[in-house]
């Protein structure tokens, strides 16, 4: 992955393409402590959007297990987003997905993206349609003949986000309290 990417499509010439402001690379054991806290806010906003999506107290412990379980996961995905420029070496967001069999359909296998988040700042520069393209290909090099991605339901940002580049709701999940 470049540490230069180009964001979506490119002019008529090709060679005035924008970059995307990131370098995109596997995550490390040793991106956890910055990693956690980024997965930690994307949570917390999860929780804006639904109470049902309460945040344990113990967030932080279980993300950070979580995150160091998928470093180690054949099946799961994690890339770091770090900055160019200033932020050069600084990670300012991440993209979490794994694989999943579908033992009822085809393709049998699907590729979840299970979290993206990016900091503020690099947000509407194409960061995220360059880290969907990047996961999605990386999820179809690994047998995945569709891709999912998994946000709540009253999270309208994502989900005009996703509708943009060609994804429709397949599967509704609801929720009561008990």
């Amino acid at each position: 992955m470049s540490a230069s990417a180009p964001s979506g499509d490119s002019g008529p010439g090709g060679s005035d393409s924008p970059s995307v402001p990131i370098h995109l690379r596997p995550a490390h054991a040793s991106d956890l402590p910055v990693l956690v806290p980024l997965l930690l806010r994307l949570k917390r906003l999860n929780e804006e959007f639904d109470p049902l999506l309460r945040v344990r107290e113990d967030a932080e412990e279980q993300a950070r297990e979580v995150l160091r379980a998928s470093l180690d996961d054949p099946k799961a995905i994690l890339l770091a987003a770090e900055g160019i420029g200033p932020d050069k070496d600084k990670v300012v967001g991440f993209v979490h997905a794994y694989l999943r069999e579908r033992p009822f359909y085809t393709p049998e296998v699907e590729g979840v993206i299970a979290d993206i988040y990016l900091l503020p700042l690099y947000r509407r520069h194409g960061v995220g349609e360059y880290l969907l393209k990047e996961i999605s290909a990386q999820l179809k090099s690994r047998g995945a003949g569709v891709v999912i991605a998994e946000f709540p339901a009253q999270n309208e940002i994502a989900s005009r986000f996703y509708a943009k580049r060609g994804f429709r709701a397949i599967t509704s999940r609801h929720a009561r309290s008990l």
